[in-house]
């Protein structure tokens, strides 16, 4: 019976999950309330929630070139500076960063919980958002979260037997780029403006999260960028492993998660950093109730050394 009971409490918590994380319009009044309410709950909830972040504005479009970036659904409430200081610094390579308000969740979320409609559904619908600016010409879709940018580039799979959306899906995939492959693709330009920085002291824990070493098997891409950006890389044991985040795991399997977080913190410390970077929302977040190092993803460094 008990067993019964806490399998139908797994199942709710899955379809409240699925039902509020991908709505950005449901997440953002929900955080904003817990905010307020952040003194009053116990610890194990207060370190889940975190400071609000004020956004920073977008450069106005003014170069030829062009890139779509997806805005996704929790990231514009959590860290709405990433895809700002994403925005500044293709500004700088002579990029200029739209984003298409009809786009939102990757489907990743409501997929990944068993609620794969659902998850489909989103994927077309940004199928639809983005499909007026590929005919127009944009060079790239830009993912800052990269468990966002593994599912957009599976979009071709998933959306394979749908006689309306294959091919279009197919085409979005082609399209779609993590910032870092952006970034090292632009690699004389990107020379050249790191070129003019002085080197920092500042000693840097990066975690590459496993959507983007294991997933899209973009191992090694971060890291010399952050050495070029004048950054000493701290010796991170064990950094294949995944710090327990990994999606809505850290909500559904807490003690696991905590045991893997516990692990990715010991490893991320070893080398006696000031500050941990890393490459997706998730990861960002489940590190910062851990630590009180800050953990920033890395674009916004780079958009700071400019």
């Amino acid at each position: 019976e008990s067993r019964v009971k806490r399998g139908f409490a797994a199942a709710l918590k899955r379809k409240a999950l699925a039902a509020v994380l991908p709505k950005a319009a449901i997440f953002k009044p929900a955080l904003k309330l817990g905010q307020l309410a952040k003194p009053l709950l116990p610890e194990f909830l207060r370190k889940k929630i975190p400071q609000s972040q004020p956004a920073q504005t977008w450069p106005a479009p003014r170069h030829a070139r062009t890139m779509l970036v997806l805005d996704g659904c929790v990231q514009p409430t959590l860290a709405p500076n990433i895809n700002a200081a994403t925005a500044h610094v293709l500004d700088r390579l002579g990029v200029s960063l739209i984003k298409s308000d009809q786009a939102g969740c990757c489907g990743a979320v409501a997929y990944h919980l068993n609620q794969q409609a659902d998850g489909l559904n989103y994927m077309r619908r940004n199928v639809d958002a983005w499909w007026p600016y590929v005919e127009a010409g944009v060079e790239a879709i830009v993912m800052t979260a990269s468990g966002c940018g593994t599912t957009v580039k599976e979009y071709a799979h998933m959306l394979e037997n749908d006689s309306i959306y294959a091919k279009k899906a197919a085409r979005i995939s082609l399209l779609t780029k993590d910032i870092s492959e952006v970034i090292t693709a632009a690699a004389e330009g990107f020379s050249e403006l790191i070129g003019l920085r002085e080197k920092t002291n500042q000693k840097i824990a990066y975690h590459p999260p496993c959507s983007l070493q294991h997933a899209q098997k973009l191992q090694g891409i971060v890291e010399p960028l952050l050495v070029k950006m004048g950054y000493e890389l701290t010796p991170v044991p064990d950094s294949h492993l995944c710090c327990g985040s990994a999606g809505t795991y850290s909500l559904l399997q807490p003690e696991l998660s905590q045991r893997l977080l516990k692990n990715k913190i010991d490893s991320l410390n070893f080398g006696k950093p000031t500050l941990i970077a890393t490459a997706n929302i998730g990861c960002q977040s489940h590190i910062q109730t851990a630590t009180q190092l800050p953990v920033k993803h890395w674009i916004e460094l780079l958009a700071e050394r400019l």
